[in-house]
């Protein structure tokens, strides 16, 4: 509906143009018969309507300015006030003849004549009947004519599709006044309240959007029905090119408003940061120009960062590129280019540190000392890539602060486990959103320096997806041939990774990649001894815990003897974590006598770990009596350290078959066929006969069968245990033995020999067999670890039997 002609219901009130008017109710059904009823005169002075068409009922206000059009209306408000409207086919004609107006038109009587200041007059019609020219009477000084009346055609009142046509006009019209931005909201109360059908239809038609031509086509349809069927039709037309236009400028408005907030905003930001003593983004680039003649890079770079630059003064500060591309510059800036810390050179310094922080580990300290000799004396040495493997909790992640500490370096450490993104380790391209440069350059902006002491913490427990696999972009960090271009995807260029000093981690170097393997220097860690955890929680654990929780040595003081039994009764482990968190519980247990105020020992005693820890559950193997046949202690070696372990063998009547219990591998129980078929091929040698070895069954087991036991160190004991039950000799007293035998009667040497040989002398063990090839291993031991032990080397298996079994029989010796 256009908005210059829905103020009808502002000119039914009349208030726009007097407000001492009368109000003009809506027509009414009663008003219309009361019209329809009025006989029509046989002429009327006619009044040409440039661009409007009047309807029956309708009120509507025009504004004449030509002279004819004043006089007739003047002539016709002075007299009967009834005159004749119709529509000219050509508004731009000023003085229209018989030929330039329409037939057809609407009787109008004057409601209202106002006197404009500018000369022009404003009449106030409402439409009455249609009627039609027969001829024109006179042209001046206004046209005259003699009409008849137009009658309309009604269809009945219960003419049901008339009704919904009817029902649909309404709802159509006050649908569109909701979508009309320019016809206000109080015209659907005028469309509610029309009682009258054709006035409905008429009115509605006087308000619609259509041009003259089309509003006379619809005045000259005779039958109302047809007329309202035809204004449905345009209804229908507008609601869609409301909506359609809604829509559009909905969206446009959309666009505009958030571009204009965005506007403001920045405005307003830029404002606030100027009160705030702040800097606007050309006084930021100016500043970051100032910073980059500060830094330590070469030619390429320096053009590379200065393109940049330029780059982004010519970036719009609202475009999402712009945070990025300084987000990127900020990077660059902030990155230690050729920037390396001074390296301590003093070793004795440097060994006391590590010695401070760490106790054993005298093959990890040997080679950072070496490394720190090697680059006092060649200053642009690269930095070795060390791979520390070793069991959980030896110190793997500590040790590389104290190589930084010696070194006088920048601690960095990254942890690795889980990462499986290759973007983590090389960075986003910074076409994307959020993009961000890789851990490593991301570590060594953090370090300030090109030279920090790099800790990638548990490498073996990289994963990878269908992002990529990190471990395979470490090949590039890790390899010293490559590393001294190192490129990350974020920062485009490549960084300087030579002097970075990476030290890598992991439990287990079997899930490391070959490839990677290859590229690292690898020093293995094994678990430490009992006496090395009695002196590192006498020397660390024990000191930290106290500090921890408020005490001081005056509080608590635990002896060597205490810390051995929470050592062995209550931790099994390679590393120290366990063993700290039970000196944690025993500290805390003091700390809550102090607080409560109540009696204790300050110093600790067997009772009080009983009472705190509870009763020892992981209490050691000691050594037995040599009073049965075919009992040998065997030494072995576990994740968690070494240990003791018996071999046990009994005869039984039978057919000369051997049966081998208690959980053991399958090396295991070859070494045990291999000793049975040594003693068969050899049973002169060793006094027995065939004829009795067909005639027993042999049983050998390994106690605590519950758990996995495997590997060939066993194969001496083995022996042993077998020719003692044979003979029933006993075996040497207080005598314990690891070694791998052959078919040929050789001995050979095995691996795990300190926690072996520990594990035997706590266990009260004096004599050990050993091949002769492991005395290179018993020199690298302490010599206060050892003392007290008799070590025995053998070459052939015939050398064990003369060391372990003596001449003397077992008590209740079986007679075979």
């Amino acid at each position: 509906m256009s908005n210059h002609k829905i103020r009808t219901l502002d000119n039914l009130s009349l208030q726009e143009f007097d407000s001492e008017t009368e109000l003009i109710p809506l027509l009414t059904p009663e008003d219309e018969e009361e019209m329809n009823n009025e006989e029509l005169p046989d002429s009327l002075s006619i009044l040409p309507l440039r661009n409007m068409v009047l309807f029956p009922g309708v009120v509507i206000p025009i504004t004449a300015g030509r002279d004819k059009s004043i006089k007739l209306i003047n002539d016709a408000y002075a007299s009967g006030k009834i005159i004749g409207v119709v529509a000219q086919k050509n508004e731009e004609v000023e003085d229209p003849s018989k030929s330039d107006i329409h037939k057809i038109g609407t009787v109008a009587r004057i409601l209202r004549v106002l006197k404009m200041p500018d000369g022009n007059v404003t009449v106030i019609l409402q439409g009455k009947k249609r009627f039609q020219i027969e001829s024109i009477v006179s042209e001046t000084p206004y046209i005259t004519a003699n009409i008849k009346e137009v009658a309309e055609k009604r269809p009945g009142k219960k003419d049901t599709e008339f009704l919904a046509i009817l029902d649909s006009v309404r709802e159509l019209a006050i649908q569109i006044i909701k979508e009309s931005p320019n016809i206000p909201s109080e015209a659907t109360f005028a469309i509610k309240n029309i009682e009258s059908q054709s006035f409905l239809i008429n009115f509605v038609t006087s308000n619609m959007s259509l041009s003259v031509e089309e509003k006379q086509d619809l005045l000259s349809i005779h039958s109302l029905k047809d007329r309202a069927l035809e204004t449905l039709r345009y209804m229908n037309l507008e609601l869609q090119k409301l909506e359609l236009k809604n829509d559009i400028q909905s969206k446009v408005r959309f666009d505009l408003d958030q571009q204009q907030r965005e506007y403001f905003l920045h405005q307003q930001m830029k404002t606030i940061q100027e009160e705030l003593g702040g800097v606007s983004q050309e006084e930021e680039m100016d500043e970051m120009s100032v910073k980059a003649k500060t830094k330590k890079w070469d030619e390429t770079t320096q053009k590379h960062f200065d393109k940049e630059l330029s780059k982004m003064r010519r970036m719009n500060p609202q475009a999402p590129d712009f945070g990025i591309q300084r987000n990127y510059l900020e990077l660059f800036l902030d990155l230690p280019w050729n920037e390396y810390s001074k390296d301590n050179f003093d070793l004795k310094r440097a060994q006391k540190i590590l010695d401070r922080d760490h106790f054993g580990l005298e093959d990890v300290k040997k080679r950072m000392i070496e490394h720190l000799a090697v680059l006092k004396l060649r200053n642009d040495m690269k930095s070795p890539i060390i791979c520390l493997t070793g069991p959980p909790g030896v110190g793997k992640t500590s040790i590389g602060k104290s190589v930084a500490e010696a070194l006088g370096r920048e601690y960095v450490r990254i942890s690795l486990g889980g990462l499986r993104d290759e973007a983590e380790i090389r960075g986003h391209r910074k076409t994307y959103i959020g993009a961000m440069p890789g851990r490593i350059i991301q570590s060594l902006k953090k370090a300030g320096t090109s030279n920090p002491v790099f800790v990638l913490d548990e490498i073996d427990k990289l994963s990878n997806s269908h992002q990529g696999d990190p471990s395979s972009a470490l090949l590039e960090v890790l390899d010293p041939e490559q590393n001294n271009s190192f490129y990350d995807n974020f920062l485009e260029m490549g960084y300087d990774l030579s002097k970075v000093m990476f030290i890598a981690t992991s439990n287990n170097m079997a899930e490391i990649q070959p490839a990677l393997r290859d590229r690292m220097e690898i020093i293995k860690m094994s678990g430490y001894t009992i006496e090395e955890k009695v002196e590192i929680a006498r020397q660390h654990l024990f000191p930290r815990q106290l500090k921890e929780h408020g005490l001081t040595t005056k509080d608590l003081s635990i002896g060597k003897k205490q810390l051995e039994k929470i050592v062995e009764g209550y931790t099994r482990e390679s590393g120290v974590r366990g063993l700290e968190a039970k000196i944690a519980q025993v500290i805390r247990n003091a700390a809550k006598s102090i607080a409560m105020e109540e009696e204790y020992n300050k110093k600790v005693t067997d009772e009080d770990i009983v009472k705190v820890l509870g009763i020892p559950r992981l209490e050691r193997d000691k050594y037995e009596s040599n009073d049965v046949a075919g009992v040998v202690t065997g030494l072995a070696w576990t994740s968690v350290g070494g240990d003791i372990l018996f071999i046990e063998s009994l005869i039984s009547p039978g057919k000369g078959g051997m049966t081998i219990t208690g959980n053991l591998g399958n090396v295991m129980k070859e070494s045990a066929t291999i000793a049975l078929e040594y003693i068969k091929a050899n049973a002169e040698l060793l006094g027995l006969s065939t004829e009795m070895l067909s005639k027993y069954n042999i049983h050998l087991h390994v106690p605590e069968g519950a758990t996995p036991k495997d590997g060939p160190s066993a194969g001496i004991a083995m022996l042993t245990s077998l020719v003692s039950v044979l003979t029933q000799k006993k075996v040497k007293k207080g005598l314990a033995m690891t070694g791998e035998i052959t078919l040929r009667g050789k001995v050979l040497p095995v691996g795990g020999i300190k926690e072996k040989i520990l594990a035997a002398k706590r266990a009260n063990i004096k004599e050990i067999i050993l091949c002769h090839e492991n005395k290179s291993d018993i020199d690298e031991i302490k010599q206060e670890y050892i003392e007290g032990l008799t070590f025995h080397y053998v070459k052939e298996m015939s050398d064990v039997l003369k060391i372990a079994i003596t001449e003397q029989k077992v008590k209740n010796a079986k007679v075979l």
